[in-house]
């Protein structure tokens, strides 16, 4: 490690003299237990200081193996950053102990360029990055949609996790289904959601029915409102994911009893979908249209178990399936999170529109130039959400707000929070009034949430675009990224749609779930590092050119140090809670979880990603080339056979 480095990292980490380290924990004084030792030996050996640790013995943990095994990948980062080391260093020998502006530059600019480009003038960067959105409208939409509830699918994905506890079981019935969940509690959990179900959680506390009864009183406002017949229902189609393998039949039997009790749905139709739903769709309805070599790669990428990417890709990719061999009437589908509801009588008051008028405009799958003057289709949607508690200052306002401070501790290296809310202020509060006016000129959007977005199936189509199933955190970011320059222009992007903004409700009812599921989601967010990099070098278009649109947040995620940021975060965040004896348990339990979900990434070589990449693409085009063979004239006997077994398999997954 170089002297530079030494420097930047004594600053950062360690206790030097009267200069209290920047992340406020000193590493040099970490002691007495193996989690603390290990740290303490992981900076030693970024400021070349002895440690006087056992690391054989602490080795014998993989989780502390693995932390240890960061300072060599820091090490090979820091070799290629020369120039921008010896700047810090400089910087940070002469800045005083407290964490100030200049020391957050020096750190910043190093580890975190996005932000440091951020932090000048805020007002000025704002201002920026909504004239970059800015788009010239060409032509509106052909075809646009014209009633949301015949043309539309909705979408939501379901994830469902064990009990909390033993004592939550008692909640579950027949007793056949409450010992199948018990013998699964033991299982290693496969995947990490933000705040999957709980089994056994009350009725008032499940995500699944509280989003279902929001989105059933949405449409009969709508019904009220355009005096619609009493029999109309919006279609919903859920996707149900699961933590752990043994879940797989349980948690259908599970949720589908407990939507059945707690209903009717009397304004929706509602479908759900698991992975055997999804296979039954390939083998049955699209593989008459494929070729023998296509079958096994879209059995890969069409299904809702795994990562967040591909029961994404799912939700979406199912509007085309509907629109062929379903009801030739769907246009669209829009995805909704289940701890989100329209808040109708405030867009009524606020925008003049309802809900699903807000999706009935010109501009949603109109043609434009970005402002580089190349050609774009808007034919995705993307509206904005307000938290449960802010509603009453207003539907516009932000749900991430600019911080007014920025703290020691982690957000030294990496403070996403910022990007995030100066890019929630630019793009998703705008109002289209003289300029963006919503009719010569709008605005583009790259930050969308998983909720509040949607494709027509036209675009959908044409397009191809996906998420890839190793995607595990920002699912709805890296959509479009699979697509953003492939072949000609127009290039696919998403209309910003002002006042289409949905009640964000998950602190309300969902806090318990969300507490549970915090370590995973903290060590969700540092693969997602490490997945938006690889991802990026891997796009055929290159960083540069993508970071060019996605900065400042989502491109944030696109590191050029991805390892040492990484690496530099889990070290401070566990230094924090195992400094803290009442929480040195929570800070091992953290380290074994990153140690199982990040060291196969690290281990898995160069290459892996774009191959995977390259497949799933495949994949795709073979899929939306049996929906366009389907459709040919002289595939009509086959059609025919494939449009009654999809019928039969959605009668199966129907909820009521």
């Amino acid at each position: 490690m170089s002297n530079h480095a030494a420097t930047v990292f004594e600053r950062l980490l360690w206790k030097n003299g009267d200069h209290p380290p920047l992340g406020g924990v000193p590493f040099s004084e970490l002691r007495g237990t193996p989690i603390r030792d290990a740290l303490r030996l992981f900076a030693s050996r970024l400021v070349g200081a002895d440690s006087n640790a056992d690391e054989a013995a602490l080795r014998s943990n993989a989780g502390a193996a693995f932390l240890l095994d960061g300072v060599e990948r820091i090490q090979r980062e820091m070799a290629e950053a020369s120039g921008e080391l010896a700047a810090a260093a400089a910087t940070l020998s002469r800045q005083p102990a407290e964490w100030d502006e200049a020391t957050r530059r020096a750190t910043w600019s190093l580890f975190f360029p996005e932000g440091a480009a951020l932090e000048a003038n805020r007002t000025v960067e704002t201002n920026r990055l909504r004239e970059h959105r800015r788009v010239t409208i060409e032509s509106v939409a052909p075809d646009p949609i014209s009633d949301p509830i015949t043309e539309m699918v909705f979408t939501s994905n379901v994830l469902i996790t064990v009990p909390a506890g033993e004592n939550d079981l008692d909640a579950v019935s027949p007793e056949e289904l409450r010992e199948r969940i018990r013998a699964t509690m033991g299982e290693t959990q496969l995947y990490y959601y933000d705040h999957p179900i709980h089994i056994g959680v009350p009725p008032a506390n499940n995500e699944a029915i509280y989003g279902l009864r929001g989105l059933d009183e949405a449409v009969a406002f709508e019904k009220d409102r355009a005096d619609l017949p009493s029999d109309a229902r919006a279609t919903v189609i859920l996707s149900l994911s699961v933590t752990h393998e043994g879940l797989h039949r349980s948690a259908r039997e599970y949720l589908h009893g407990e939507l059945v009790r707690s209903g009717p749905f009397d304004n929706l139709q509602v479908y759900l979908f698991t992975e055997l739903e999804c296979r039954q769709i390939v083998k049955n309805v699209l593989q008459p249209f494929l070729g023998a070599d296509a079958v096994a790669g879209i059995l890969n990428v069409f299904g809702v178990d795994g990562e967040y990417g591909r029961h994404y890709t799912f939700l979406k990719a199912i509007a085309a399936i509907w629109s062929v061999f379903v009801d030739r009437d769907v246009k669209g589908t829009f995805k909704i999170d289940l701890d989100q509801v329209f808040p109708q009588a405030e867009l009524v008051a606020e925008t003049g529109k309802s809900a699903f008028e807000h999706f009935r405009q010109p501009l949603w799958g109109a043609r434009a130039l970005d402002d580089q003057g190349t050609p774009v289709d808007l034919g995705m949607i993307a509206g904005a959400l307000v938290n449960e508690k802010d509603i009453h200052r207003g539907l516009f306002t932000p749900d991430v707000p600019l911080p007014d401070e920025i703290p020691a501790g982690e957000a030294t290296v990496f403070y996403n929070k910022l990007p995030m809310a100066l890019s929630t202020e630019a793009e998703m509060m705008t109002r289209y009034d003289t300029d963006p006016n919503g009719q010569d000129t709008a605005l583009q959007r790259y930050h969308v949430t998983g909720g509040t977005n949607g494709i027509l199936v036209r675009h959908l189509r044409a397009h191809r675009p996906f998420t890839p199933g190793f995607i595990g955190r920002a699912e709805d970011q890296a959509f479009l990224l699979s697509v953003l320059y492939r072949g000609d222009p127009p290039y696919l992007r998403y209309l910003h749609a002002p006042g289409l903004i949905m009640r964000h409700d998950k602190e309300a009812f969902a806090g318990e779930s969300i507490r549970a599921a915090r370590a995973g989601r903290f060590v969700g967010d540092l693969a997602r590092t490490f997945y938006f990099t690889t991802y990026a070098r891997a796009l055929p278009w290159g960083v540069d050119r993508t970071k060019t649109q996605i900065d400042p947040f989502t491109g944030c995620f696109v590191s050029r140090r991805p390892a040492t940021i990484i690496y530099l975060r889990l070290a401070l965040h566990l230094a924090e809670l195992a400094a803290n004896d009442g929480t040195e348990k929570e800070a091992m339990d953290l380290l074994n979880i990153a140690e199982r979900k990040l060291a196969p990434l690290f281990s898995a070589g160069e290459n892996w990603l774009q191959d995977r990449y390259n497949a799933e693409t495949l994949a795709w085009n073979h899929f939306y080339d049996a929906l366009e063979r389907a459709e040919g004239t002289d595939r009509a006997a086959e059609y025919a056979r494939a449009a009654t077994a999809a019928g039969d398999i959605v009668s199966g997954c129907r909820i009521g």
